[in-house]
């Protein structure tokens, strides 16, 4: 059954407009790729064209809740290759991939900064703030059009955070972490998991039961104690009124 809620929130987020656009020939693959995507449950996250080794097309796309599969970009490139080859918005001949935006993925969408708050990242803004155009330090946060950065290279004594129009950004990307990498292995298994059960590979959970605590899991299960057998000499001696001496509780006869 599909969930009206999460399927509010994912209508939502596909409508989402980027903040941080392409110039020239690939805003118009954009113009292209973009509904394409959107009509197929996708967001289109930046488009890249390299002249190295020919000329190549890059599109990221992402799910709503930012994960991407293999299935996703072969799903993707086969219903784009057609579009584009009609509305050819590029004069010569070029190479199509489709990628996931990776694990130090540029952020675009107002979005992107409030779900990876706490992480590191690097801006170039295309206005200058203050006489800079380039930071870096931890997302700490979205307030009305600006995004809070608590930068890491602040000289002693002054204010570490920095509020940046999200408009003048020309850039921003994550920067490569422990942490950062163990969120989005987390979001991958996520995904595959669900994509898994949706194409009916794997059974679904049934609806009582309960998620394991891998905290508990790994701890070690406290050995059973074995039950003494009735009939040995201690019992025997017990049953006397005798003393026991030091024989082994578990020996027969």
């Amino acid at each position: 059954m599909t969930d009206p809620i999460a399927g509010s929130v994912d209508a939502e987020l596909l409508a989402e407009p980027r903040l941080v656009v392409e110039p020239g020939v690939a805003a118009r693959v954009s113009a292209v790729a973009g509904p394409v995507l959107e009509g197929m449950g996708y967001r289109l996250v930046r488009i890249k064209i390299s002249g190295e080794a020919g000329c190549t097309v890059q599109i990221m796309a992402e799910r709503p809740d930012g994960t991407m599969q293999i299935e996703d970009c072969e799903a993707i490139s086969r219903a784009l290759s057609p579009v584009l080859d009609v509305a050819d918005p590029i004069e010569r001949a070029y190479r199509l991939e489709i990628s996931s935006p990776g694990i130090d993925r540029p952020l675009v969408r107002r979005s992107d900064f409030e779900r990876y708050a706490g992480h590191l990242v690097k801006i170039e803004m295309a206005v200058p703030h203050q006489g800079r155009k380039r930071f870096r330090g931890t997302l700490a946060g979205v307030e009305n059009g600006t995004v809070r950065v608590r930068r890491d290279d602040t000289p002693k004594g002054e204010d570490a955070d920095v509020l940046l129009v999200m408009e003048d950004i020309a850039d921003a990307r994550l920067v490569l972490t422990d942490e950062l990498i163990e969120e989005a292995m987390r979001r991958g298994k996520a995904a595959e998991r669900e994509l898994k059960q949706n194409l009916g590979l794997v059974p679904p959970p049934p609806p009582h039961a309960r998620k394991s605590d891998p905290a508990k899991s790994n701890k070690p299960k406290p050995k059973q104690k074995k039950p003494l057998p009735k009939n040995t000499k201690k019992h025997r001696l017990a049953a006397q009124g005798l003393p026991g001496g030091e024989f082994d509780p578990t020996e027969g006869d």
